[in-house]
């Protein structure tokens, strides 16, 4: 266990404040991320959230944590809408692509596994579904009949939200008051199988259509949204463990119901600290399909979001990432992904000059206390901010020793090279981008730029513009000039 581990804080959702981070057994973690539900692809707010608490379990490893990582794959299950109402996505993603919901689920689970790749993050170490635990959350809903918080109505289980507000604080993580709630809820109606506004589902009896049913004490259905997460965390962690995370989208009610789930069952909250990452806009806009400024991971790779003039690599949206704490808004512009990534490359070359820069008998600069300043930037609620400026510190001494201005010893260049590989390799998670692909790509541009200067010498300029303007879309710039064409 490194020293700079006893240092670490951590904002807690549930507290509403920084506080140290004491782990319930010394050196081991247990760490629960809500997963993807998979009736469709991840768009890049979800991304963004597992990007995140990648960079979280990475320093928590380097800190010499034995952590075990569980995040889930939501595979069954009735979702809440928007609206309030609990209803069978991927049941209803495979009926629009008149596919079986398994053939939907194992669809988006392949996109979603070569997401991870691309994206260069670590996978969890256990990566569990729903499907898999459905005895789980049948025997949690049985726990909380018996202690008296939830109640049957003709074959669905519904959570009893006022009883349970007798004993806990409904509200603990969110803040939300159910009476406020009242007022913007609409009122019940006798076709409502809920006796109170704030209740929600555990079991939903199924419907003749649902592909997906299991039998159950109450009859056949499917289990509610909020149970299954209950059902794994505890399975894999215990009845409490370290750490819950997930976007701040399911604060509320995904996880707030999750604490009832949990202390109406076991009479605990699951986790000791949760923690929330938070939304993603897109030139300056909340990122939603209503706002056409929705787009998937892959699109930005292959510049077909439609919203950017180029593409962009895994490295640099991931390091764009990077320069916004995990619970602040971050906003996709041009001109911010276009910064992230001239910073990218320089850090890269950064640490490609530190390999060849001479070393002296002494160093002009404090070594020690810049390694120090990495591990104060993530001991602070692991501030990937902080971290890439002093990354950049770095690289400014390293362009000074380079150029003659400074000075560094053996000692301290193999301190300061080891640290950085660390905190840019392992802790930030960014792969150095090596030429292989441009190598590949050489003779397939020669041929497109050698049919452009046909159609140029043909007077074809829609074809030629057309052929610069596709290039252009995916991050190739041709320039022309009198000794002939170039592209990078």
């Amino acid at each position: 266990m490194k020293e700079q581990q006893d240092q670490l804080v951590i904002y807690n959702s549930l507290k509403g404040e920084k506080e140290p981070f004491v782990p319930l057994v010394e050196g081991k973690i247990g760490m629960y991320v809500c997963g993807p539900t998979l009736y469709s692809e991840p768009h890049m707010g979800n991304m963004r959230t597992f990007i995140n608490f990648d960079l979280i379990y990475r320093y928590l490893l380097h800190l010499g944590f034995q952590v075990k990582y569980v995040r889930n794959i939501t595979d069954a299950g009735h979702i809440t809408n928007s609206a309030g109402q609990e209803v069978d996505s991927i049941g209803a993603a495979a009926k629009a692509e008149q596919l079986h919901s398994l053939e939907i689920v194992y669809k988006y689970a392949v996109k979603f596994q070569e997401l991870q790749r691309v994206y260069n993050m670590l996978p969890p170490s256990i990566e569990p579904t729903a499907t898999q635990h459905i005895q789980e959350q049948i025997e949690i809903i049985e726990q909380i009949i018996t202690n008296g918080y939830a109640y049957q109505v003709n074959g669905s289980v519904y959570f009893d939200t006022r009883r349970y507000m007798q004993d806990y604080n409904y509200g603990i993580l969110s803040g939300r008051k159910v009476d406020e709630l009242e007022n913007e809820t609409r009122t019940l109606n006798a076709q409502d199988e809920k006796r109170f506004f704030a209740d929600f589902a555990l079991w939903k009896k199924s419907n003749p259509d649902d592909m997906q049913v299991w039998r159950s004490p109450w009859g056949n259905g499917n289990p509610g949204w909020h149970i299954e997460c209950t059902a794994m965390s505890t399975k894999y962690l215990g009845k409490q463990f370290d750490i819950h995370g997930g976007g701040m989208d399911l604060k509320f009610p995904h996880h707030e119901d999750e604490i009832a789930q949990s202390c109406g069952s076991f009479g605990c909250n699951p986790a000791r600290y949760w923690m929330h990452a938070n939304m993603l806009n897109v030139n300056g806009q909340k990122m939603s399909k209503s706002f056409g400024n929705y787009f998937l991971p892959k699109q930005i790779l292959d510049g077909s979001t439609g919203l950017f003039e180029k593409s962009y690599t895994a490295n640099v949206v991931r390091f764009f990432m990077m320069q916004a704490h995990y619970r602040s808004n971050l906003d996709f512009t041009q001109e911010a992904l276009n910064a992230s990534e001239k910073g990218y490359l320089r850090l890269m070359e950064g640490l490609k000059t530190l390999d060849n820069i001479q070393t002296t008998a002494s160093t002009s600069f404090d070594v020690a206390a810049l390694v120090s300043s990495f591990y104060k930037a993530m001991n602070d609620d692991f501030n990937a901010p902080i971290l890439v400026a002093q990354l950049f510190e770095a690289v400014k001494h390293i362009n000074l020793i380079s150029d003659g201005n400074a000075s560094i010893s053996i000692a301290d260049k193999s301190e300061l090279k080891a640290a950085m590989e660390v905190f840019i390799h392992d802790v930030l998670g960014l792969a150095t981008e090596s030429n292989a692909t441009e190598t590949r790509l050489a003779p397939v541009m020669d041929l497109v730029l050698d049919l452009r200067q046909q159609a140029r010498a043909n007077k074809d300029w829609t074809t030629s513009d057309q052929i610069r303007d596709g290039l252009a879309k995916a991050g190739i710039i041709v320039k022309d000039a009198k000794d002939g064409t170039t592209w990078n």
